[in-house]
């Protein structure tokens, strides 16, 4: 492997000699927004679910959880080969464990649900291990197993650097796509086809999601070969795409589909949801990463605040919302729509004042104390991507 991985200010990456990597703008900021729109996203599948509105578009929401993984592969393979292997990891700690831990040890301490956690519960979340033991998922912190799969890529990252690296960008393109084509078929495999209530739910483990990040990586590919006039063109229209990404969860969210809920999907029906979540994540991403622009709604103060809180709104929501029902005296569950309504301005405004507390207070001091850096002398980082 090369001995230089580079990571753009900790927090991006990508494998092209450095001239090449001078060509391609640092910084997009409107990527710092969407990440917020797919925190905000997620919440709304949270809330439909627990109010029980029965809405199988809102509960398709979840694929804002594929926008996620595709930004952080774009994002980190596009400027890999930058740092160190040593300072590529010490940048991801950085950047990810000082809200994870203060989120984790919160919950566990304060929230009542979770006064019930097994030894097993306590030790894989604190670990974030917990999508590979039984009953690993724990109160307040189940949505944290999507940062398991994320967690994962981040330590294969430099293999597959050392992997493709060598090989000419069409070969890169073509290996990339074929294996999250192949990833596809994970729900066949035996042992993850065959589970049992009382298993580990293998079907949800970091191979599945292949395609998901691998939308990233071609996109930061095709950013490093330059995009023509013509594709410019066609990925302008944003609208365009947004409403293309609407018809996929419209059709995502069809019984036919595949079942709706937390019912465990058969194979093909996951191969299904999987390859719709792909195409989602490439709806909502590849317009926004391949044709940036310096002024749009994504790029307002208000947006650029909540992309960088964003990992902290996705850290604390669940939590929050689970304490928005005794608040507001909402049942669980009750499937009124003024419920769901309620419910969710209430878990929106407490996270957002939340997550703004923990960034300051939490995750930008603690990244810059783990990164050895001191606040007077460095700006306020402009990346908030993962």
């Amino acid at each position: 492997m090369s001995n230089q991985f580079q990571v753009d200010s900790g927090l991006g990456a990508s494998v092209q000699p450095q001239a090449s990597v001078k060509s391609v703008p640092q910084h997009l900021p409107e990527l710092d927004s969407l990440r917020a729109v797919a925190s905000l996203g997620i919440i709304v599948t949270h809330v439909s679910f627990q109010t029980g509105t029965g809405w199988g578009f809102a509960g398709r929401f979840d694929y804002f959880v594929a926008v996620f993984f595709a930004l952080s592969a774009f994002l980190l393979w596009r400027r890999r080969g930058l740092h160190t292997l040593s300072g590529y990891a010490r940048s991801r700690v950085a950047r990810l464990l000082p809200a994870y831990y203060a989120c984790v040890v919160a919950v566990m301490l304060l929230l009542p649900d979770a006064h019930s956690l097994t030894l097993t519960q306590l030790f894989s979340n604190l670990t974030s291990t917990q999508i590979y033991v039984v009953d690993g998922l724990a109160p307040g912190l189940t949505h944290l197993w999507s940062l398991c799969v994320e967690f994962f890529f981040y330590l294969a990252l430099p293999l597959l650097v050392w992997l493709l690296g060598a090989l000419p960008r069409r070969w890169r393109i073509a290996v990339i796509v074929l294996g999250g084509v192949v990833s596809w078929a994970w729900g066949f495999v035996p042992f993850v086809a065959d589970y049992a209530k009382d298993q580990v739910n293998s079907q949800i483990w970091p191979p599945a999601y292949a395609s998901w990040f691998a939308v990233g990586m071609v996109a930061a590919e095709c950013e490093e070969a330059g995009i023509g006039r013509r594709v410019q063109r066609v990925l302008q229209p944003r609208w365009a795409w947004w409403l293309a990404a609407v018809a996929v969860l419209w059709v995502a969210s069809r019984e036919w589909f595949g079942p709706q809920g937390l019912i465990h999907p058969e194979p093909a029906e996951f191969s299904r949801r999987i390859i719709a979540g792909a195409a989602f994540a490439a709806c909502v991403v590849v317009p926004v990463a391949l044709a940036p622009r310096d002024k749009s709604w994504l790029t307002s103060p208000l947006m650029q605040a909540l992309g960088a809180w964003s990992y902290s709104i996705f850290l604390w929501h669940v939590a929050i919302l689970g304490l928005a029902f005794p608040l507001t005296g909402v049942p669980l569950f009750s499937g009124k729509p003024l419920d769901f309504w309620v419910i969710l301005a209430v878990t929106v405004a407490a996270t957002v004042v939340v997550s703004a507390a923990s960034y300051t207070l939490i995750e930008r001091p603690g990244r810059h104390l783990l990164l050895g850096r001191k606040r007077k002398d460095r700006p306020r980082p402009r990346h908030t991507s993962s």
